[in-house]
């Protein structure tokens, strides 16, 4: 049938007077121009049926997966599957003559059909990562390093059978010979594979997704995590600067993950005071008297006295030092004052931990440590929360008689 159909025009040149071998050269070019010409015409009406058919489906779907593979255009590279088919069965008719020539052509056929498949699988992954990325469950997952990890095989297996086809080699035989050169493929693929290693790691154990706010001192990254793929994992910094840090280095260094501070009740304030030890001192009753004044300590400054007093009373405690006995001190009240303004602070949480501390005495002197959570998460509010406490704190020292340590400037040393 083949030889019938491809003899026809052929016959009909002969009996023309031209010679055979100018025959044959226009017999193919006529049956080339034919094929090419129907081919065409095939793929134009597929894929006008595809296209026609995509958008009914579009408009009456209740899921957007479509609306991504209408987007990536992928009922378009489907409808070339169908004229690059037909092409293996007409090639033979046109090349008839010209088998050598024909067996070319359709070795270069199978490698775009080939190159089409991967670009197909291509736009399918594509979509399918546009489409994951709109659901709230997917939203903070590296997907884009899974695709290109199937992007990876897909090329793997497209370039082997590539080879294969020009060598003539079975796919099998082509595959177990690449065995031999397994070090040269690891050699040449180390980066992906330690980032798909780590990119499966990451994600199994939750260690990062899209939209946590990191801190990685080495690579001078802190901010949001805005990408994860196989290679790198891309940061935007707060000053809008992009660090790209290998994805691998995630699991074979250290790095600090805010989301836990994000997704919880409260950012942790932890920052203390360093009060100058000489200022510590005695309370007098003189002192007691004129720090009741002070709204906040007014309550407990009269039950703590009454209570000191009554201890001192039954103890027979020689007061006319003050080192007998029990006693207050400037430190130790300016201490509960601070743990009360926390505690009426409204933008404190007190639903988490919350504490005034008093840390070891160094040769600065003598640190008082608040630590306490504010309500507001936000870096700009946080920092303004910290610095409202801190503020009022040093402003309130003095009516403590408390100083802060601070080393002598070049004026103070010449005094």
């Amino acid at each position: 049938m083949e030889n019938r159909l491809s003899r026809i025009l052929y016959n009909y040149l002969l009996k023309t007077g031209m010679g055979e071998n100018l025959v044959s050269y226009f017999n193919l070019i006529i049956l080339l121009a034919i094929i090419l010409l129907l081919v065409w015409l095939l793929d134009l009406i597929i894929w006008k049926v595809l296209r026609a058919l995509s958008v009914r489906i579009t408009q009456k779907s209740k899921t957007d997966f479509d609306n991504f593979l209408v987007t990536h255009r992928v009922p378009r590279f489907v409808a070339h599957i169908f004229p690059l088919i037909l092409l293996f069965k007409f090639v033979p008719i046109a090349f008839i003559d010209f088998d050598y020539a024909g067996v070319i052509v359709l070795k270069i056929l199978q490698i775009l059909l080939v190159l089409l498949v991967i670009a197909l699988v291509k736009r399918l992954f594509k979509s399918t990562t546009d489409y994951l990325k709109t659901k709230p469950r997917f939203h903070d997952k590296p997907i884009d390093s899974y695709i290109q990890v199937f992007m990876i095989f897909a090329w793997i297996v497209g370039v082997m059978t590539i080879f294969a086809i020009i060598t003539g080699v079975e796919f099998w035989k082509f595959f177990t010979a690449l065995g031999a050169g397994s070090a040269v493929i690891i050699l040449v693929f180390k980066d992906s594979i330690l980032g798909l290693v780590a990119s499966i790691q990451v994600s199994i154990n939750d260690m990062v997704g899209i939209g946590d706010w990191i801190t990685y001192e080495k690579y001078g990254a802190d901010g949001d995590v805005t990408e994860i793929n196989l290679a790198t994992v891309k940061v935007q910094n707060f000053d809008n600067t992009i660090t790209t840090i290998p994805t691998y280095a995630l699991i074979s260094d250290s790095f600090k993950n805010w989301r836990g501070m994000q997704v919880s009740g409260g950012r942790r304030i932890k920052r203390a005071l360093i009060i100058s030890q000489k200022s510590i001192r005695f309370l007098s009753d003189e002192d007691v008297t004129k720090l009741k004044k002070i709204q906040l300590i007014t309550q407990y400054l009269n039950s703590r006295t009454n209570e000191i007093n009554t201890y001192n009373t039954q103890q027979e405690a020689d007061k006319s030092l003050n080192i007998n006995g029990r006693n207050l001190t400037n430190f130790g009240v300016f201490r509960k004052y601070v743990s009360i303004y926390l505690e009426k602070h409204a933008a404190i949480n007190k639903n988490m931990t919350m504490m005034v501390r008093q840390l070891a005495p160094t040769p600065q002197g003598i640190s008082l440590e608040v630590y306490a959570f504010s309500n507001d998460k936000r870096w700009e509010n946080y920092e303004y929360v910290m610095a409202d406490i801190f503020d009022h704190l040093l402003a309130a020292m003095s009516s403590f008689e408390l100083e802060v340590f601070e080393l002598p400037t070049s004026l103070a040393i010449q005094k």
